[in-house]
């Protein structure tokens, strides 16, 4: 195989945070004037204990790489909208002008990407001052980010702002728990009565806590004397996560390449690849008995652990004449960190606490096809798309 050259980590020249309203959280609070809510509401707190997806990915402070976010930040978005408000933009220019020595606040550009005066995401463009210490990498993690997310129920997803942020060509996916709602795993072994077993594995693993290979042959072990029409049984049961059918519509009008690669198994990776019309699926083969009736609980070729899904991305990219800049990577779990690290843009998807500190990028909203935005892609454009 042909070596590629690396996707662009290197400080760029400008950079675009999308900033997404968390429109299925809003911050309640009592105000005398402005709240329509019972006098015994409390003021919810803003500390690290109540928070939830995406906005503090985790509670253990020493996983964040910089200084911990300081608890308690005022919750505003309900005092100056409900949505990406003026007051919310001006707060996010200063917090990056502060962070950012050199940057002018009349240097930072903004574009709302639905026309509508309740817009919920908005594109933000700047130059990176030439002597910046600030990196992108830092700056995605940076304590000021966070707690500016916090205050505003806001989540920021930052790029460089390049002509491959907007044209992207491969879209590669995990299944369980991104394409997916189910552990396919996890579904079996509930037909079969172990999904305590399975599901305690399944978790450790997938928070890095165990080794992936390791924990899949475990768990294969538990499904011996399974049926082998297990998975034509499991079909009815698959669930897509929201917005997933729509933005691989969207994907494939773009003319896009699109792939999934799996730490489960092949039968329903492959059988999801065909209802979804992607391009490439790999997966995990169990071995079946040589009666063809139940599964050994043995696995047979490669792996597809963290590193093999990396190489399935190369492999694809190289394939397919596409550059790595070109190429987004969505997830949820530890073993797919690998892939987002090479991947142009690598995206975890309501992913595991663990998982949200260390991608490239993370994204909590409660569509799939929110992803569009991480284009430049309007909401008006995406609907053209869809039609």
């Amino acid at each position: 195989m042909a070596s590629r050259p690396p996707p662009l980590h290197v400080s760029p020249a400008h950079l675009v945070a999308t900033l997404f309203y968390k429109s299925d959280s809003p911050h309640f609070f009592q105000h005398a004037d402005l709240s329509p809510h019972s006098p015994h509401d409390q003021l919810p707190s803003a500390s690290l204990a109540s928070l939830k997806d995406g906005a503090a990915p985790t509670e253990n402070l020493a996983d964040y790489p910089l200084e911990p976010p300081t608890p308690g930040p005022s919750a505003l978005d309900n005092l100056y909208g409900s949505y990406l408000s003026q007051s919310c933009l001006t707060d996010f220019f200063v917090t990056l002008t502060d962070i950012l020595p050199g940057l002018e606040q009349g240097a930072i550009a903004s574009r709302k990407l639905e026309a509508t005066k309740l817009c919920r995401v908005v594109e933000v463009t700047f130059p990176l001052p030439s002597a910046s210490p600030i990196a992108l990498d830092t700056l995605r993690r940076h304590d000021a980010i966070s707690r500016f997310e916090r205050e505003w129920n806001v989540e920021c997803v930052f790029q460089a702002d390049t002509i491959h942020r907007r044209y992207k060509r491969l879209a590669v996916f995990d299944m369980d728990s991104t394409l997916i709602q189910q552990e396919v795993i996890d579904e079996i072994a509930s037909l079969v009565g172990l999904e305590k077993d399975v599901s305690a594995i399944t978790a450790a693993a997938m928070n890095g806590e165990l080794d992936f290979e390791a924990s899949l042959r475990a768990r294969c072990k538990l499904l011996q004397g399974v049926p082998s029409t297990v998975f034509e049984q499991l079909r009815p049961h698959i669930t897509l996560n929201e917005g997933v059918k729509e933005l691989i519509t969207a994907l494939k009008r773009l003319g896009f390449k699109t792939a999934v690669l799996s730490g489960g198994f092949a039968p329903l990776t492959a059988w999801m690849g065909q209802q979804l019309g992607l391009d490439y699926a790999f997966a995990n083969h169990l071995v079946v008995s040589e009666d063809g009736q139940t599964l050994t609980g043995e696995l047979t070729g490669d792996i597809v652990h963290a590193q093999k899904k990396r190489q399935h991305v190369l492999e694809i990219a190289d394939k397919e004449d596409i550059l790595l800049d070109q190429v987004i990577a969505i997830g949820d779990g530890a073993n797919d960190l690998p892939m987002m690290g090479v991947a142009g843009l690598g995206v975890a998807f309501h992913a595991k606490p663990k998982v949200q500190m260390q991608a490239p990028a993370r994204l909590n909203s409660k569509s799939m096809q929110d992803v569009l935005y991480l284009f430049g892609i309007t909401k008006e454009e995406q609907e053209v798309l869809l039609r």
